[in-house]
């Protein structure tokens, strides 16, 4: 389940209550389960071969800070540049090939898309699709960048469930895309797999939400060596057909819906409107997994009021304390 984050986050992890982990964290990256060959290229730069997932963004769909946020949570984000986060996107990239396909199409998408491109050393990687998982703000409005006004793109491949699919063709702006062929809607039905090419296949995976204009899928992504389970937004875990318990168990790494950290986040808001599960329940469900099982386990897709979000929070000591991870952007998964 070894994954690369050299971000200043995950240094400052090993700040903090996450030395309690420090052992299993160099478990992690002495056990065969590690990147495969790279190659060297003539100036020095090293080229990873094995196929990888990249985290793009983090943040809830509206992003961080928030607009509008003049509170703590969001005041010294204002004032720092360097703590703003993008709204939550997952990339997969097969390094051999130079294709990359992005899991939703958020408003951050020019930025995440640059970063894209340049993951790489050498030529920049090409955009091979969009997978999307519903029909929220932060997951699918990204592709107006796609239009006419901006990149113009010619069929572009973008992934959708049956009602996804309907939402794009019969209501504008995102029909005139359909209209003029900058992007190709290729139809996904559910836990059916897409093979992206020889290494890379994606399964969706429906999740209950709340599904006002598309039904709402998180994703399997399977590589040659690992898989890893992506479900950014979720109602409950006790609401899903399927034991969640279960699922981290079948796969090497799990990025899940961790948009708020307790009840009570947002004062004066009943909840049990937005009913994502709180990182606190999670962990309790998540608590009886061994150590290994639970190292699986990364957050993402946190609101602005989220206190994981701000450095060395106790709710962040909290969570790594306990074994588990705090998505960052620029962190990779190897498959």
């Amino acid at each position: 389940m070894t994954h690369l984050c050299f971000t200043p986050f995950c240094r400052r992890q090993l700040t903090t209550a996450a030395r309690l982990f420090l052992f299993s964290v160099v478990l992690f990256s002495c056990s065969p389960q590690q990147a495969g060959p790279a190659e060297t290229l003539n100036d020095g730069r090293v080229m990873p071969s094995t196929p990888f997932a990249v985290v793009l963004g983090i943040a809830q769909d509206a992003g961080y800070p928030q607009a509008g946020c003049r509170k703590a949570c969001c005041r010294n984000a204002w004032q720092v540049p360097s703590l703003r986060r993008m709204v939550a996107c997952l990339a997969v990239v097969d390094p051999e090939t130079g294709e990359a396909w992005m899991i939703d199409a958020t408003p951050d998408f020019k930025d995440q898309l640059y970063r894209l491109e340049h993951i790489l050393p050498g030529e920049p990687v090409s955009l091979a699709g969009i997978f999307l998982t519903h029909a929220h703000i932060g997951h699918y409005t990204g592709l107006m960048h796609l239009g006419r006004e901006a990149m113009g793109t010619k069929e572009m491949p973008v992934y959708a469930m049956p009602r996804m699919h309907y939402f794009l063709e019969n209501n504008g702006p995102w029909s005139q895309l359909v209209t003029l062929k900058n992007i190709e809607i290729h139809p996904l039905h559910a836990d059916s797999a897409i093979v992206l090419n020889e290494r890379l296949r994606i399964v969706p995976v429906p999740v209950p939400h709340r599904d006002e204009f598309s039904e709402t899928v998180g994703y399997k992504i399977e590589g040659p060596g690992k898989t890893l389970l992506y479900i950014p937004d979720i109602d409950k875990w006790n609401l899903w057909k399927r034991d969640i318990l279960a699922a981290v168990k079948e796969v090497d790494y799990a990025l899940l819906d961790g948009s708020f950290f307790k009840n009570g986040e947002i004062p004066g808001r009943d909840m049990s409107e937005i009913p994502h599960p709180f990182i606190v329940e999670s962990m309790g469900i998540f608590g009886s997994l061994p150590g290994l099982e639970k190292a699986k386990v990364h957050f993402i897709h946190f609101n602005h009021t989220n206190p994981v979000l701000l450095e060395n929070s106790e709710a962040q000591k909290n969570v790594v304390g306990k074994g588990f991870g705090i998505a960052e952007e620029g962190e990779k998964f190897y498959l």
